[in-house]
């Protein structure tokens, strides 16, 4: 499975859990570690617990090797590395505190409104 696959089947999962404001940037020109960072954030912890379980279910299901899994079900942000695609879970105000998107700015934002609902 490419990484552009493994990359949607997390946004899809981390949508059916309503997760916030899911930003998907394109990193491979970037930097020669993955292919794409999958950011978003939740409410509440027992939330980021809900869409980090629904990422590694999915990828479970589709035979995806998960490399590994950084951060506690109570923890504020926790990552899947996918190897090719590192998926960034956060509570809302870790995530504006640590603000990714502004740190990889030099790598462009996919567009992945055909995979999450409005």
């Amino acid at each position: 499975m490419n990484s552009k696959e493994k990359m949607e089947i997390a946004v899809k999962a981390a949508d059916s859990k309503h997760a916030n404001d899911i930003n998907v940037l394109n990193i491979s020109e970037v930097i020669i570690m993955a292919d794409y960072f999958v950011i978003m954030d939740a409410s509440s912890q027992r939330q980021v617990g809900a869409i980090v379980q629904a990422i590694l279910d999915e990828m479970g299901k589709n035979n995806v090797d998960v490399g590994h899994v950084e951060g506690k079900r109570d923890s504020k942000w926790i990552l899947i590395d996918l190897h090719d695609v590192v998926i960034h879970v956060f509570f809302s105000e870790e995530r504006d505190f640590y603000n990714l998107e502004k740190l990889w700015s030099d790598a462009p934002e996919v567009d992945i409104s055909n995979l999450v609902t409005e």
